[in-house]
């Protein structure tokens, strides 16, 4: 994709030459525009070096043989990145002036343009800037943020009004240009652990990380999906444009999904569910006692199982992880429990235990057909369980 990234004046423009690196680590060809203002934060030396050519600003809006750059750039690029977007900024492109690099590039026709805002919360939440950002909608530009978190200016406290960090920036537009196969679609996902408590302190889990289920959610959104996640204790940040519930027991978790069920289209159940709880919840810290101590456990629910029960039209997705006769168990699974089909891997075999980037999975069928494939990173791996999916879904 060639992307034009466009700074504007505001502190944050400090991370764009960090953004445009990111964004050429994606695979991206980027060139770089700069209005007036964002030179009082950044230099056009460090956004030349992070681009690798010279930066389109007002001193710079012709070839030397006389071709104008806002013309050219506009023909040449796919996108329109303006990161960060000022307040400024954004009443300048909605009231059509011409009177910077930024409003020029969007009038001379740039196909798409995204929009990165940061500013003091009062300012985003101003109904004059709101206006501006409705117009532009109505143009069909998009946004990406504000998003909540501390802000620039001394004494300011947080709120909404920060600009996304680069790296969830470049994340996210590789969603922009995916296909909208899933437009329309209700689509459910569990992910994380999930923890039974034995008294206040201690509690049986598991060290899923939720990457796996996170990764899912925003693959789906981004291919048109209304999304809701059901996550267990996490540290991951919460999904843009994702309805997210949280949870800790096996319990909240069959509950939450169970609310969204009846009106999903498909589910995709990642979680790493805690198959056992005590059999009764102390309600204060317990002592050391002896140096043995019998624990008597008792089953959670079996929410895929559970689920099952209601399904109508729903495509159904499970995880499952075993250390022997996998396919076996996970054919028996899926039988057992409705779905469509399950994603197996092993946790002893190495990239692929619990916690990581990548993972490698074999999917499998209720009728014990397989289909192994390679190590890849867990959002590669979501758009292929969606591609798988999406064509199980009713037509028509």
């Amino acid at each position: 994709m060639n992307i034009i990234v466009a700074a504007t004046g505001g502190v944050a423009a400090l991370k764009t030459p960090s953004l445009i690196r990111r964004l050429y680590e994606a695979g991206h060809k980027v060139r770089v525009a700069a209005s007036d203002g964002a030179f009082h934060f950044v230099t056009k030396l460090s956004l030349a070096v992070a681009a690798g050519e010279a930066v389109f600003d007002r001193e710079r809006w012709f070839y030397p043989d006389g071709q104008a750059l806002h013309i050219d750039w506009a023909r040449w690029a796919d996108l329109l990145l303006v990161a960060p977007a000022t307040a400024d900024s954004l009443g300048s492109a909605a009231q059509g002036r011409a009177d910077d690099v930024v409003s020029a590039l969007i009038l001379a026709g740039v196909p798409r343009v995204v929009w990165v805002p940061t500013m003091n919360s009062s300012m985003w939440q101003h109904p004059a800037v709101q206006r501006n950002v409705d117009t532009l909608r109505g143009f069909g530009h998009d946004f990406l943020g504000p998003v909540s978190g501390a802000l620039a200016a001394k004494g300011e406290r947080a709120g909404l009004g920060r600009m996304m960090e680069p790296e969830d920036i470049a994340r996210q537009l590789q969603g922009f240009f995916k296909s909208q196969d899933l437009h329309g679609q209700r689509v459910l996902v569990s992910a994380g652990p999930t923890r039974e408590y034995l008294d206040p302190i201690r509690f049986l889990s598991n060290p899923s990380s939720g990457r796996m289920g996170y990764a899912v959610a925003e693959a789906a959104r981004d291919r048109g999906a209304q999304v809701s996640l059901v996550s267990g204790p996490t540290t991951l940040p919460e999904p843009e444009g994702v309805e997210l519930m949280r949870v800790e027991t096996a319990a909240e978790m069959l509950s939450a999904l169970s609310s969204r069920f009846d009106q999903t289209d498909m589910l995709v159940m990642t979680a790493a569910v805690a198959d056992w709880r005590a059999k009764s919840v102390a309600s204060e810290k317990q002592p050391k006692m002896g140096e043995s101590q019998v624990l008597k456990l008792v089953r959670t629910p079996d929410i895929l199982a559970e689920l099952a029960k209601h399904k109508t039209k729903q495509i159904m997705v499970g995880f499952a992880m075993e250390t022997h006769a996998g396919v076996e168990r996970a054919a028996e699974k899926a039988r057992r429990k409705k779905l469509d089909f399950i994603c197996l891997n092993y946790p002893t075999k190495e990239n692929s235990a619990f916690g990581g980037e990548q993972n490698q999975v074999t999917i499998v069928k209720a009728s014990g057909e397989a289909a192994a494939l390679p190590l890849m990173t867990k959002l590669e791996l979501a758009d292929i369980i969606l591609d798988r999916a999406v064509k199980l879904l009713p037509t028509g």
